[in-house]
Parts: structure tokens; C-alpha cells; sequence
């Protein structure tokens, strides 16, 4: 069968396309929410006063005539809006131009799933795409992508504050004018939700479920989604993580897209307690605050309020003996971990023979490490908490107390474990370069060791007190040949075979008696070493590299880290006041 992801393969590179802006306008509307002109936002008296007549929210389209009129009537409203056009028009239309990417996007979603009901892509269907490892993967990021972007937007651009540009853009573009513009599709899709992102604000009914609706998506297509992210590990995480008690961690990021994806079927949430309990169970036993797109925290605490089952689902994690139970498991971890990766940080401890003899054991050092750093904090973020709401303030004082919350030894602990992860990995890229040249040496030291004691038993080689054995001169040949022989690209076969040749060096020492004689036992110790070293050198592998940045992802912190930044330096700046 064609690779799904082949360049020949359209089903592929068109799925494959779609995700690859997903991610693309995600970012754009991140870094745009920036730069959102503060007079949109008609804070100040002072704006609404100077601009209230030339900025206008949906009221407009109601009767432009009005609005125009208005403006026609004062020149000097005509003047302040060609200047205000001028400052602004640039940035309307970078804007406006992310807006209609996200309509564009479910756009050619919904299209290409109807292509694919209607057997445009030969032999692939919707089922046959989700069964495939990368379509599956897909197809899931494909709708939690689109539900990211609409969270995104109404989190970072104000419903008002969107509507306003929207209306400023069509009033200062040719898209007025242009018959085939899809404005009024963009308008209908991104319209204010009355939801609002300072904390205290009451949360708008049906909300966000009834604006992921906006754009009718297959009720099949979304069904069949939510149902492989609730029973499939659809990006292998458990492999990197093996232990059943990070189990909740390997799945965490399957987590943040079925959280996501959850709101485009809300009778799930409503009403289906078994799936829910089913869900909690497996992604959610021990967290309740999770990142749900590159450090956006939601605390399902309040995300799941008003939906009976969720709530209900959630209540056994939010038991105040499992969240004791939690927080002071990682308090414990905190203890431990502290002193052992310092230790591992010393001066000259990390050489080559420690890390292959202790792969696993520095892996899941590194693993119990970010374990321990994400859920502390994530579950200590003062984002995740709404200081008005009171249960869940009740929540995050029993975290910070039963964890023992100090913020800077965490912060520290993430420094080392930093330096850790990288020092490893640097010196297991190394190990991973050099790999096939040092097994080629010690596989050249070890024939060679078996080819001289073979010249030893022959008589030829005068050594001291060892009399001619053809058979050993023979065997020793043999052996060497065998090593020879090793090859570097069937590293299985290579290692399998590696072990039964040093058991047979041992072995022909205990049946011909040589130990007696300290030169040849010399030689077998010698080979046996190179034999071992043959062995530790063909375990280096890429997987190696490949668990460290899965074990080491840091995206869930990346806007919660600026609070341990900003406390590293009050704390240097009052060190430096007492000096």
C-alpha cells in the first residue's frame, strides 16, 4: 500500500496541507494579538469621544446609510477618518486576512471530507483514513486545530474589538465592492460571543459549544474523532513513558485535543456519564489543569461547570484525599529528585561508560523530573485559578500546601533538569556519531586478541609455559573469524551473537584449565572487554534521543514560565539591595 504521506498520495498531502495551516494561522493569530490598535478597544473617554462616530461594531450593517451619512455631515469627521484609515489600514488587513484564513480553513475541511465521502480519493474513505497511523493523527488535529483557533481568537481579540476591525475593514476595502468577498461569512462565523476573558466575567450560556457550531462539521466526522481520542494512544506516547503512574502525562497532549474537540459534540459533556467517567478516568485521574495549545491553561474545574456529566466525572479527581494524595506524591518527588540530579550534574560524573551503563536508569531520572516540574506547575498557576470563585481557590491553597509550594526550589529544579537533559544529550549525539567507528575498533581489538593466542597454541609464538594444541590453535582461529564476521548493520543478529562468544570464552577457559597461565587469561579478558564494549555500543540508539525530547516537551509552560522569571529577578534585584 502507497505511504499516506507519499507525495503521489493526494488523500495525504491534502489532509497533510490543511493541518500544516492550521498551525501556521494559530501562530499568526497569536502574534497578532499583540499588535490589536488600543483604540479599538474604546477604553478611554477620551477615544470614545474623538473616534465613537467612525468606529462601529455589527450596529453597523444594520443601516450603513446612517453611519455614512454621519460622517458625510462633518468634514471634519471626514478628515479624521481618511487619517484614521491611513494609520490603520495596514494592520485591518493583516487581520482581516488571519480571519478569512480560519473560514478558509474549515472551509477546505468540510470539503475535503465530503471529497472523501464521495470517493474522490480512490479507495480511501473516512474509515480507511482514521485506520492508517498518520491519517489518524491527522484527521484528530485537523478538528482541534479549528476549535483552538476559535478559542485563540475569542481568548485574545475581544468579541467588540473583532467587530470593530471587521466593520473599519469593509469600510475602508475594496471588499465592499467585491462581489465575490466572503466578508459576510467571515462576519457570521467570527461575530462576539459575549465572552470574556478577565477574571470574574460570567461565562455566556452555551458557550463555547454554540459558537464551534457556527460552521456546520459532520456530526460523523466529529464522532468518530472524539472516539480514537478516547481509546487509541494515537501518537505511541506510552512507549516513552512506561510507568503507569505518568500514564496521565504520556497522554497529556491526546488530552488537550479531546478536551478541545469535546465542545463540537456537547451532549458527550451533557449527558453521556459513562463515556465522561471513561474519559476522567483515563486522561484526567490525577490533573485537572491542563495546557490545551502552547502554554493556554484551562482548569476544567470551571471549564466543565456547566455540562452535568463532566462535572460529575471530575468529582472523584477533585476529592480533597486525592488531591492530598497528588500534591504530596510530587512533594516527595521534589525531595528525591533534587539531590540526584545535582549529583548527576557534578563535575566529570556524566562519562561515557556511567551514561551506557545507566540509560534506563537516567531516562527515567529525567522522566520522574518533568513528571513532577509539569504537574507542580500547572497545578500551581495562578492563570488556571479564578481568584473569584471560590472552590477553586479552596483548590489551589490545599495544592500549595499539601505540595509545600516554593516556587524558586521548583524553578531550580527546572534549571538543573534543563542542564541534565542537555548535557545527556549532547554527549549521546556524540556517542551516536562515533557509534559504528568504535564498534568497528573494538571488533578489529578483539580478532586481533583471538588471532595471537591462535599463533600462541600453534608454538609458533613463544609466551611462557604454554605448550602447541592444534585444537585451541584451530578454535581460536575460529573464534576470530566469528568476530570478523560480526556485522554492524544487523545489530540484532550482531548483539545475539556477541553473547554467545563471550560465553564461549569463558567457557574454554573453565574446560582446558588456563587459568594457570595469567597471560592467556590475559588475552580472554582482554577479547571479552571489547566483546562487552560491542554490546553497550550497538544499544546507543536514536529512540534514545527520540524519548528525551518527548519526556522533555516544556510547551505547557510557555507563558506560565514568565512568573518564575519575573521572581528570579526580584530575587536577584533584593540580593543586590542588601549588598
Amino acid at each position: 500500500m502507497v505511504d499516506f504521506l507519499a507525495d503521489n498520495n493526494l488523500c495525504g498531502q491534502a489532509i497533510l496541507r490543511i493541518v500544516s495551516r492550521g498551525n501556521a494561522i494559530i501562530a499568526e493569530l497569536l502574534r497578532l494579538s499583540d499588535f490589536i490598535p488600543a483604540v479599538f478597544r474604546l477604553k478611554d473617554k477620551s477615544d470614545q469621544q474623538k473616534y465613537g462616530d467612525i468606529i462601529c461594531d455589527f450596529s453597523y450593517f444594520k443601516g450603513p446609510e446612517y453611519y455614512e451619512g454621519k460622517l458625510e455631515a462633518k468634514p471634519e469627521l471626514q478628515d479624521l477618518d481618511e487619517e484614521f484609515r491611513e494609520n490603520n489600514i495596514e494592520i485591518l488587513s493583516r487581520f482581516y486576512l488571519a480571519f478569512e484564513s480560519v473560514h478558509k480553513y474549515i472551509v477546505d475541511l468540510n470539503r475535503y471530507l465530503d471529497d472523501l465521502h464521495e470517493g474522490v480519493y480512490i479507495q480511501q474513505t473516512l474509515e480507511t483514513v482514521l485506520l492508517n497511523e498518520d491519517g489518524k493523527q491527522l484527521l484528530c488535529e485537523a478538528l482541534y486545530l479549528y476549535g483552538v483557533m476559535l478559542l485563540v481568537i475569542d481568548q485574545k481579540i475581544e468579541g467588540e474589538v473583532r467587530e470593530r476591525m471587521l466593520v473599519s475593514y469593509y469600510r475602508y476595502s475594496a471588499a465592499r465592492s467585491s462581489g465575490d468577498s466572503n466578508l459576510d461569512d467571515i462576519c457570521k462565523l467570527l461575530r462576539s460571543t459575549g465572552y470574556s476573558s478577565q477574571p470574574g466575567a460570567k461565562r455566556p450560556a452555551n458557550y463555547p459549544e454554540s459558537y464551534f457550531q457556527r460552521v456546520p462539521i459532520s456530526a460523523t466526522f466529529t464522532s468518530m474523532v472524539i472516539g480514537r481520542l478516547r481509546s487509541d494512544d494515537i501518537y505511541n506516547q506510552v512507549s516513552a513513558y512506561p510507568l503507569p503512574e505518568h500514564r496521565s502525562t504520556a497522554l497529556a497532549n491526546q488530552a488537550a485535543m479531546l478536551y478541545v474537540c469535546l465542545f463540537f459534540s456537547p451532549s458527550i459533556l451533557h449527558t453521556q456519564q459513562a463515556k465522561m467517567r471513561e474519559i476522567v478516568d483515563k486522561y484526567f485521574p490525577d490533573n485537572w489543569v491542563i495546557s490545551i495549545y502552547m502554554g493556554i491553561t484551562v482548569n476544567l474545574v470551571e471549564a466543565w461547570e456547566p455540562y452535568k456529566a463532566a462535572k460529575t466525572a471530575l468529582n472523584y479527581t477533585l476529592d480533597s484525599a486525592n488531591i492530598k494524595e497528588q500534591a504530596t506524591r510530587y512533594a516527595a518527588s521534589m525531595e528525591s529528585l533534587r539531590p540526584q540530579v545535582q549529583q548527576l550534574l557534578k563535575e566529570g560524573f556524566l562519562r561515557e561508560e556511567i551514561i551506557l551503563d545507566n540509560i534506563p536508569k537516567l531516562l527515567n531520572c529525567l522522566r520522574d523530573c518533568n513528571v513532577a516540574i509539569r504537574w507542580l506547575m500547572l497545578h500551581s498557576a495562578e492563570s488556571a485559578y479564578d481568584p473569584n470563585n471560590k472552590r477553586l481557590r479552596q483548590i489551589k491553597d490545599q495544592v500549595l500546601n499539601d505540595s509545600k509550594y516554593k516556587p524558586k526550589i521548583l524553578f531550580q529544579l527546572l534549571l538543573d533538569t534543563a542542564q541534565f537533559e542537555f548535557t545527556l544529550k549532547e554527549m549521546f549525539k556524540q556517542m551516536l556519531s562515533e557509534k559504528q567507528i568504535k564498534w568497528e575498533s573494538y571488533k578489529k581489538e578483539g580478532s586481533e586478541r583471538m588471532t595471537e593466542l591462535a599463533e600462541v597454541f600453534s608454538g609458533v609464538k613463544p609466551l611462557t609455559r604454554v605448550e602447541k594444541n592444534e585444537n585451541l590453535q584451530a578454535w581460536f582461529r575460529e573464534i576470530s573469524k566469528q568476530i570478523e564476521s560480526l556485522n554492524y548493520e544487523d545489530s540484532t543478529a550482531a548483539g545475539r551473537k556477541t553473547v554467545q562468544l563471550i560465553q564461549a570464552l569463558v567457557e574454554v577457559q573453565e574446560f582446558h584449565q588456563l587459568e594457570s597461565n595469567l597471560q592467556v587469561c590475559q588475552f580472554l579478558a582482554d577479547t571479552r572487554k571489547f566483546l562487552h564494549q560491542m554490546i553497550r555500543t550497538i544499544n546507543i540508539k536514536e529512540e534514545v534521543l527520540i524519548t528525551m525530547q518527548i519526556v522533555g516537551d516544556l510547551s505547557y509552560a510557555w507563558q506560565i514560565i514568565d512568573r518564575y522569571l519575573l521572581l528570579c529577578l526580584l530575587n536577584k534585584q533584593n540580593k543586590a539591595s542588601v549588598k
